[in-house]
């Protein structure tokens, strides 16, 4: 592996702004990893190598005040739901083949004002429904660990492609953990925002969402927690087109004595001892630092996944979709409806239970600067569980009770690789409050300076 396609963003960055290497060296490096790698993950689904040494030839010529943009001359990806001018926006499925947006996502305009040059886009499962990745149009991406099990999804293709070093910062999106599923599952990092805090807007109908769009974030993918902390300063901020987005203060006021919780156990679930015992080190690293550590209860999981499953299932309108959808999916989409509407709440009376559990939540991370616990209750699963209609329901369950909290009640997460165990990538995820990202990326931030991050890696073939 070239030593560049080893290198973090922001490292890259500033190899190319103080003179070290070029942008054109950069993006030819990642473009020849592509050619080298992607056969055996098919993690990147269209290579812009053209459009992007062309963008490089400009960033080695550029002025030195464009030369101190954050992410200038540094490659980037993007998920294939994410709009980006010249290339579809497939979600993954036949029909929307060549379905061309009619402008950028924000995000991606922020990060090209940064300097950033777009160099392929990424797989997804379709229309993102999906923790593991694959679709009838682009194929199925294979975790770079481990061919039989999933990569995690629906930002799998990125996933995949950071932890092979084909890219070193990506873009995606999370609804049900999309970003951080496929980060456990394939080592890397990444950030869940709070909602609002970075828009999210689409080009082509729908442009809107319905009530699940309350759920719905786009966010960073990197191999390092300070990318994440940069590229979250880059894509964060009010857009019109977004009316749920905000301008929020970046930073708040940091505790003179920190606390963390530590969830070690989950009622019904059994976290992998190679997870537990990383979230207890990541305790112990804390406690070194004069932090407080406490091992608790995260409050009320069970009826947090609930509240969620029903407003988002009561968003999805299942039979719209039956016609773009493999048969597969759709089945198990409708057993996972069946199961949330077991429940006799109105769409009106969860949303008031929702208030409730924000409020619960924001009063259990004002004690705590962070909560930390598992990203999956579950270790990476083999390809096409979820879709099995006896264990399907269950994994999916296993896998999400740490998740959702995320996306049910608005609040940022770092999914944080640790090491790896027994041939696969270990990590944990760290909460906390509202608009607080800064405090879930200082308590990652330290985790990371006594762990070991497990890639890049070479891909298995």
């Amino acid at each position: 592996m070239d030593s560049l396609c080893e290198r973090t963003a922001t490292e890259l960055a500033e190899l190319i702004r103080e003179g070290q290497v070029s942008s054109k060296e950069v993006v030819e490096a990642h473009l020849n990893r592509m050619e080298e790698v992607n056969p055996y993950v098919n993690a990147v689904t269209l290579t812009l190598g053209e459009s992007a040494l062309e963008q490089a030839a400009l960033a080695d010529n550029a002025s030195q005040n464009d030369r101190q943009r954050l992410f200038h001359g540094v490659p980037f990806t993007v998920k294939e739901n994410i709009d980006l001018l010249g290339t579809p926006t497939t979600q993954g499925l036949p029909a929307m083949a060549e379905a061309m947006p009619g402008q950028n996502a924000p995000i991606v305009d922020r990060m090209i004002a940064a300097g950033a040059i777009p160099i392929g886009r990424t797989n997804l499962p379709e229309m993102g429904v999906r923790l593991d990745t694959d679709n009838p149009l682009r194929g199925r991406t294979l975790n770079p660990w481990n061919r039989d099990l999933t990569p995690g999804g629906s930002s799998g293709g990125e996933a995949a492609a950071l932890a092979t070093g084909m890219t070193p910062f990506g873009l995606g999106n999370d609804i049900g953990g999309s970003l951080r599923n496929p980060a456990y599952c394939c080592g890397i990092a990444a950030l869940k925002p709070s909602i609002g805090r970075v828009p999210c807007v689409f080009s082509m109908e729908p442009v809107d969402m319905g009530v699940a769009g309350t759920f719905l974030t786009d966010g960073p993918m990197a191999r390092s927690v300070n990318d994440l902390r940069v590229g979250l300063s880059v894509l964060a901020g009010r857009h019109i087109d977004d009316p749920q987005s905000v301008d929020v203060p970046l930073e708040g006021i940091i505790p003179k004595s920190p606390k963390a919780a530590l969830v070690t156990e989950m009622a019904g679930y059994q976290i992998p001892p190679a997870i537990k015992s990383e979230i207890e080190r990541a305790g112990e690293v804390l406690a070194n630092r004069g932090w407080s550590v406490d091992v608790v209860d995260a409050p009320e999981l069970d009826r947090v996944y609930e509240i969620w499953g029903k407003i988002l299932m009561h968003g999805s309108n299942l039979e719209d979709m039956g016609d773009v959808v493999k048969p597969e999916t759709m089945a198990s989409l409708k057993r996972m409806q069946a199961v949330f509407n077991l429940q006799s709440l109105t769409l009106d009376e969860a949303m008031t239970e929702r208030r409730r559990l924000r409020r619960l939540w924001s009063a259990f991370l004002t004690e705590y600067t962070v909560a930390i616990g598992p990203t999956w209750a579950t270790l990476p699963w083999p390809i096409d569980t979820d879709l099995d209609p006896d264990k399907g329901i269950g994994v999916l369950k296993d896998s999400w009770p740490f998740i959702v909290p995320g996306n049910a009640l608005g609040i940022p997460s770092v999914a944080l690789p640790t090491g790896v165990s027994d041939g696969l990538p270990t990590g944990i995820q760290v909460y906390s409050e509202l608009y607080r990202e800064d405090l879930c990326l200082w308590a990652a931030e330290i985790i990371e300076s006594e762990s070991q991050c497990p890639t890049p890696i070479e891909p298995v073939r």
